[in-house]
């Protein structure tokens, strides 16, 4: 039997909130080139047994992601431009007040004059709905013991929650187990228990969701089962009555009036935008930094998931989940290969392999004189990390301390497809 709940709890509660890059989404036709890659590994991979597995599986994890974040990097330093110039040219958008609005460029480098910058002022922030229920003596017993049910209808679905009360159980026992009970159902609706620091506590219910379109009155209602008992309960409750309606943002543009049922929202496919704050009658202006500026900051973002890659191998390798400094060796000899170019025109190489970024040689470099030598080494440097990391995606168990057990027969083997995942998938068995 694998064990890999684990695997996935390191995962959910390490990455799950991770913010989802539109580079996280593929065609079919790249899928296809993974699945194809990941048969090709393990065609040929040697049976092996792995030590530590628990830690082998968090160490994996990182190696996956931390590859994805290169590749989602490289992809975006590739993606819709002529050349390998302008990749590293792509507008970066700036907000004047980012404590207010924030804004990031999302465009494809086509919008040309559709998307020069604005003015933005934010009147009112889009808000959830909240139901927040009586406060309750904690260590009283209000609840009379049975079994109570109530409905949790949302404008999409219909839910209903079924829940017992024991006669040793406090009210504060009941409205945290009925807090657990709305989490785990994964609704879209978060919940949790209120103190009003006085020995009271109540249930509080609050959307993930925000704003209200036109045909809503809410965005989530709340009702008793049709028992005496169930209605009894709903009234000790309270969370049958919203306490705070959701509402729209409302901001101008230029003047003009809009609204959104959402904080983050996108403008003429160009810039995203999330509303922080109101602006209090002061607009923030929206705009793009200086080219110079802009191709620092595309840099960066490569360097930074580069020596993100680095951390992670650093952090692991006197562990026993890893094979050693492998990943490390292999990630730092793209830099040190390059090393005399990358100094050259700003990027700077350090002992340990990452690279920081000295903004001032770099604008020397991009002049337009030595604008086509410096690109063709930042292209160079970006392809090279892309590469390597598909690789080390395909099959983070190169870098895991394992035992071989066997070799296959080189050349005479076949495919096996229905376990295509074994190892770089990640299906980590502590009995193989």
């Amino acid at each position: 039997m694998a064990r890999i709940d684990s695997a996935y709890d390191y995962y959910m509660s390490t990455y799950a909130n991770k913010e989802v890059s539109r580079y996280d989404s593929h065609k079919k036709s790249d899928l296809r080139k993974v699945y194809n890659q990941i048969v090709k590994t393990n065609k040929e991979s040697p049976l092996f047994k792995i030590r530590n597995i628990e830690d082998a599986k968090k160490y994996a994890i990182d190696i996956k992601e931390s590859a994805k974040s290169i590749q989602n990097v490289v992809a975006s330093l590739s993606d819709q431009y002529g050349t390998f110039s302008d990749s590293f040219q792509k507008k970066v958008a700036v907000s004047s007040d980012e404590d207010k609005v924030s804004v990031t460029y999302i465009g494809d480098g086509t919008e040309k004059n559709q998307a020069d910058g604005f003015e933005i002022e934010v009147k009112q922030l889009a808000t959830p709905q909240v139901n927040i229920g009586n406060y309750l003596e904690d260590n009283i017993r209000t609840f009379r013991p049975g079994s109570y049910a109530f409905d949790l209808n949302t404008n999409t679905a219909a839910y209903e929650f079924q829940f017992n009360v024991n006669s040793e159980e406090s009210n504060h026992d009941i409205i945290q187990k009925l807090a657990n009970l709305v989490n785990n159902s994964s609704l879209g609706i978060t919940a949790e228990v209120r103190s009003n620091g006085k020995g009271s506590s109540a249930l509080a219910l609050t959307s993930v969701q925000t704003g209200l379109s036109e045909n809503e009155d809410s965005l989530f209602s709340i009702s008793p089962d049709a028992s005496s008992g169930s209605m009894e309960t709903m009234d000790i409750l309270g969370i049958n009555q919203i306490t705070e309606p959701a509402h729209n943002s409302s901001f101008t543009l230029n003047g003009n009036i809009h609204t959104s049922l959402s904080n983050t929202f996108s403008i003429n496919n160009a810039f995203e935008l999330t509303l922080k704050g109101t602006t209090d009658k002061q607009a923030a202006t929206i705009g793009f930094k200086p080219n110079t500026d802009a191709i620092a900051d595309n840099i960066q973002t490569l360097v930074d998931a580069y020596n993100h890659m680095i951390s992670t191998a650093e952090s692991y390798a006197d562990s026993k989940a890893s094979a050693g400094h492998k990943l490390q060796t292999d990630m730092a000899s793209l830099a040190r290969q390059q090393q005399s170019d990358l100094q050259n025109i700003g990027l700077i190489v350090s002992d340990n392999a990452t690279v920081t970024i000295d903004r001032e040689i770099l604008a020397q470099a991009v002049a337009p004189e030595r604008a086509e030598k410096t690109f063709t080494t930042l292209s160079q440097f970006r392809d090279s990390i892309g590469r390597k990391a598909e690789n080390v995606s395909i099959n983070p168990m190169n870098y895991v301390n394992k035992v071989i057990v066997a070799y296959k027969n080189p050349g005479h083997n076949f495919a096996t497809p229905y376990i295509s995942s074994i190892y770089a998938g990640m299906m980590l068995d502590s009995y193989v």
